[in-house]
């Protein structure tokens, strides 16, 4: 051995070549093929971490995706890296790591004063604690949140690069060990277009860590040839590094592959990763197994992992995770890392198995032959150790496994490699909703069947032998290939042999037993990184949460990031005892991606800054901007809020546009309202069945208000649309719902009524919007032009006519969302800043004033008119708004269905109303609770909320629009608005148009 835990030779590192690296500070060194974590093994460093509930010490558990306990931060600065698996960090000259979720440091944490006392908190504390006094809220919440959470992301902009990538294939292969490797060359010699996709830096799998051989080769041998035989297939892609995440409908699928994490210093433009988009025709899913823990008293200690990962570490990297290692097992395959552990001349001081009968398994009988003491019917039930493994204590167990026979016994030793059984990582069959069923002879859950475009292969499929890894892997990219569309391969290979044992079986003792009950004194682990407990699952089964879906969130087991890769299954056996039902009545917790965390980076790529969410602007533009204009984010549109003038603030800008507009005249820029042509002989027929109102009668040259509903029968959309011809028509959309009712409407027309004869185009940006309202707006639009005949005899309200304004061709709509006189004038996009500057040259002798939207929602407010997403929240339907008069009792139309429904007529649903506070500067916060009148010692009771509410000008009173439950049947009662201070203050109720409540105040 070089460095006393790594091995003379062996291994797939470079032993030429040594690397430094740093952990909290401290430099160490390792060699080139390393993770961080077998470099830290090799340094004898197993302290890496704190728990996240109890700050208890924790090691190194696992050696892949599964690691639940070592999380670091790698780098530091703008480019740090929180929450990153030690076990998948591969080690770089200069790397730099840190422990998280401790203080003042990592081996004196004095977050660990709550292990101490974690009999105050149980699993569900939080559920109960924090409650009272009320004035204490904001401390309770300033101090969660600062414990809250294990590392902590930079502050500053990422500085990476991360790219996003489409493609196309036949066949995609999730996971590159013996069973991927196998079914993409199934695939492969077929001449489909593959994609094998494998999380690690090299593809092998399991065979990376292991010893096995086939045709009486080391496996790796035929891992190379199958290598490079894919590389020589031209329509086949290999993607190393690469983690499929999610797997969605129609052969989709997510991968993140990892560019240049592994380099210490990333060409510059380069990516730091990338975000690959599939589509599959088929996908063949090889992710493997994972190992689990057992359950025993205080099993969390550093020095404390899984048997195969000790084996990975040994025969992948050189290294020992001690010098004198202790077998605890339950099944057959601890024993292959005995046998390979004696080979490297590692010292076993015994193995523990919970099976009272001797193991058939080859292995098993060698280690046996070895004079190795092996335990048989004896657990581990007590260990020694803080920041490290000193001994552990055994003893027998009774036939039932329930309790401990005879005096424990003491055995010195500073690691224990745990083996309690294989659980298939069926993650990825299960996002795409495949069934499970559970397998008596591993103890978990496999995949129940294949799915059309999904099927499985290898471990995550049950199969635990490499022959039957093999087999189903070349079996399942066959299938995969040909229900691709792919011939069969002109030739087939025959598969290596392999030298497969009997898996004998597996005991499965739900918590083992101690020395004293479980619950007291020492801690069952089963979730190691929420630091869930056996006892904290009997607590959640005592308290009722006897649904596995509820004992998940109860006792956060595999809520955190490992989505309990090792804890759930364990978890699972522990509730079927609790129960007394069997494992396959408690069933399993739902997978939902990502499978393992994924940058937020990589999900943007390139799409962040300007690229994100692309800014647009009217044509109009430049000119609110040299005006001074203040701005809003309507969509994606920059939309001028008001325009203040020298001295004012907002209120005094709104309050100033605001009366220009119920006075004399006012210009808005409304080019950004969505705008749709509707053209062909069905155009009619269309918007009769899209919108709630009838269009079939409506004239050419008339406009119509119209709401649109989703199938629920909730308003999502509104506007006015204009019908130019008898098979042509102009829809009008809110600003920020454009592209939604665009694609709405083709969504229907594509998939539902492609019989309909109409196209529909967006013409949002060819049209800029100049609107002119006020009293004075007929004046000022008369002169700008000389073939309009304006009056209401030839130019009615709601209707539209053609001809040029301001020497431009224009069309102009007579439709106000203010209550005054207004005229929508549009122009070619072009001509829009000439119109503008036109109207306010035309206009200054009537004191023309640009008013912005904040003035035009005071307007349309004042009138009870609605503005879609604040008096609409996807709950909203017609009659709620009392807007019946919109819809039609003639025709069909989306969602007409669904208001015909008896819970949509209920007068008690929330309506809307308009608010009136006794006090007139009293403007309620919008999203405010409306309460019943507060009575002595009477809870308030919630009956609404405000969705709008402004200071009107016009009125000199605040108002408010709100939804209240069987509002209408309250007009003119009092009702309360709770206000952010504490204040509930009293409101009447009234019409949402608000001059009617007003006239009817001054008449009397």
């Amino acid at each position: 051995m070089t460095g006393g835990f790594r091995t003379a030779e062996g291994g797939r590192i470079d032993r030429d070549r040594r690397i430094r690296f740093a952990f909290d500070g401290k430099f160490y060194e390792g060699f080139p093929g390393d993770t961080l974590a077998s470099a830290l093994l090799a340094n004898d460093i197993h302290l890496v971490a704190r728990s996240f509930k109890y700050h208890r010490p924790r090691g190194i558990l696992a050696s892949g995706a599964e690691e639940p306990n070592a999380l670091v931060q790698i780098g530091a600065g703008v480019r740090a890296q929180p929450n990153t698996r030690a076990t998948q960090v591969e080690l770089y000259d200069g790397l730099e790591a840190f422990s998280q979720n401790n203080w003042p440091s990592l081996t004196t944490d004095f977050g660990a004063l709550s292990d101490t006392c974690s009999r105050l908190l149980p699993a569900g504390f939080y559920y109960k604690t924090f409650m009272r006094p009320k004035r204490l809220w904001e401390w309770y919440e300033g101090h969660i949140r600062r414990v809250a959470g294990v590392g902590r992301a930079p502050e500053e902009p990422d500085a990476d690069i991360y790219d996003k990538r489409h493609l196309h294939c036949d066949v995609l292969v999730c996971g590159g060990g013996p069973a991927g490797l196998s079914a993409a060359l199934a695939a492969g010699r077929t001449g489909a277009r593959v994609v094998l996709a494998d999380e690690q830096n090299e593809v092998g799998g399991a065979l990376l860590g292991g010893a096995e051989t086939l045709d009486d080769d080391p496996a790796m041998d035929w891992v190379k040839q199958a290598e490079a035989e894919l590389e020589s297939l031209t329509e086949t892609e290999l993607l190393p590094r690469s983690t499929t995440f999610g797997l969605y409908d129609h052969g989709y699928a997510a991968i993140v592959e990892r560019v240049s994490d592994h380099l210490p210093a990333p060409a510059a433009h380069a990516p730091r990763q990338r975000l690959w988009k599939i589509r599959a025709k088929q996908i063949v899913l090889a992710t493997g197994a994972h190992e689990r823990p057992l359950v025993f008293a205080d099993n969390d200690r550093p020095g404390i992992m899984l048997a195969g990962a000790a084996r990975t570490y040994l025969n992948r990297y050189g290294v020992l995770v001690g010098k004198r290692v202790l077998l605890f097992t339950n099944n057959d395959s601890a024993y292959d890392y005995a046998l390979d552990l004696v080979s490297a001349g590692g010292d076993i001081a015994a193995v523990v198995d919970l099976r009272p009968e001797p193991s058939t398994h080859p292995s098993a009988r060698r280690i046996a032959e070895l004079q190795v003491e092996i335990l048989r019917g004896w657990a581990v039930v007590a260990t020694k150790g803080r920041g490290r493994l000193r001994s552990v204590k055994v003893a027998a167990l009774n036939a039932a496994g329930d309790a401990v026979t005879g005096a424990p016994r003491e055995i010195v030793c500073d690691a224990l490699a745990m083996s309690g059984g294989w659980s298939p990582a069926v993650h990825l069959h299960s996002q795409i909703k495949g069934g499970l069923r559970y397998d008596e002879a591993l103890a978990a859950f496999t995949p129940d069947r294949d799915l059309k475009t999904f099927r499985s292969a290898g471990s995550c499929n049950g199969a635990f032998t490499l022959g039957g890894c093999l087999a189903q892997g070349a079996q399942a990219g066959k299938e995969a290939a040909a229900e691709a569309g792919c011939a069969a391969a002109r030739q087939s290979s025959a598969l290596p042999r392999s030298k497969d044992a009997d898996i004998g079986p597996i005991r499965t003792i739900a918590a083992i037993p101690s020395t004293r009950p479980i619950g007291q004194g020492a801690k069952h682990f089963v979730d190691f990184q929420n630091d869930v407990t056996a006892a904290d699952l009997g607590l959640a089964v005592r308290e009722g949460y006897v649904s596995v879906e509820h004992a998940k969130r109860y006792t956060t087991t595999g809520m955190g990031t490992d989505q309990g890769k090792t804890s759930n299954v364990n978890a699972l056996h522990l509730l079927s005892r609790h129960l007394d039902v069997p494992p396959p009545s408690v069933g399993a917790t739902t997978f939902r991606p990502p499978y393992t965390p994924v940058a937020f980076g990589a999900l943007a790529g390139r799409d962040i800054g300007p690229f994100h969410q692309p800014i647009r602007r009217t044509p109009i533009q430049s000119w609110h901007e040299t005006q001074g204009a203040v701005f809003e984010d309507v969509g994606q549109w920059r939309r001028p809020y008001y325009y203040p003038k020298a001295g004012e603030g907002k209120a005094d800008a709104v309050r100033r546009e605001v009366l220009a507009v119920r006075k004399s005249v006012g210009i808005l820029d409304a080019s950004t309202l969505g705008k749709i042509d509707i053209e062909g002989p069905d155009a009619a027929t269309l918007l009769d069945r899209i919108y709630t109102n009838n269009w079939s009668r409506l004239g050419v040259g008339r406009c119509r208000y119209g709401l649109m509903c989703g199938e629920d029968g909730m308003v999502f959309d509104d506007g006015v649309t204009v019908r130019l011809g008898e098979r042509h028509f102009l829809m009008h959309t809110t600003s920020g719902n454009a592209e939604r009712v665009f694609a709405w409407l083709e969504e229907w027309l594509q998939t539902e009524w492609p019989d309909l004869k109409v196209h529909c185009t967006s013409v949002t940006e060819h049209y800029a919007n100049v609107t002119i309202a006020g009293p004075e707006s007929r004046r000022l639009l008369a002169g700008l032009t000389t073939d309009l005949d304006l009056s209401d005899e030839a130019f009615p309200h709601m209707s539209v006519r053609e001809g040029r304004v301001a020497g431009f061709p224009a069309r102009i709509l007579r439709a106000s969302y203010t209550g005054e006189r207004s005229y929508e004038v549009n122009v070619p996009a072009n001509c829009g800043m000439a119109l503008w500057q036109a109207a306010m040259m035309a206009g200054a002798q009537y004191g023309v004033t640009p008013y912005g939207t904040e003035a035009m929602h005071v307007l349309r407010a004042e009138k009870g008119f609605i503005l879609i997403g604040q008096e609409t929240d996807g709950t909203v339907t017609p009659l709620d708004l009392g807007m019946d008069w919109a819809v039609s009792t003639r025709k069909d139309f989306l969602g007409k269905r669904s208001l015909s429904r008896a819970d949509m007529q209920k007068p008690d649903r929330k309506q809307l109303v308009g608010l009136i506070a006794q006090n007139p500067a009293d403007i309620p916060p919008e999203g405010a609770a409306i309460v019943e009148p507060v009575r002595s010692k009477t809870p308030a009771k919630a009956i609404g909320h405000v969705t709008s509410s402004y200071y009107s000008p016009t009125y000199e009173h605040a108002i408010a629009l709100a939804l209240v439950r069987g509002g209408r049947a309250r007009h003119g009662q009092t009702v309360g608005i709770s206000f952010e201070d504490g204040r509930i203050v009293e409101a009447q109720v009234s019409g949402p148009d608000f001059g009617d409540w007003f006239e009817g105040v001054e008449n009397g």
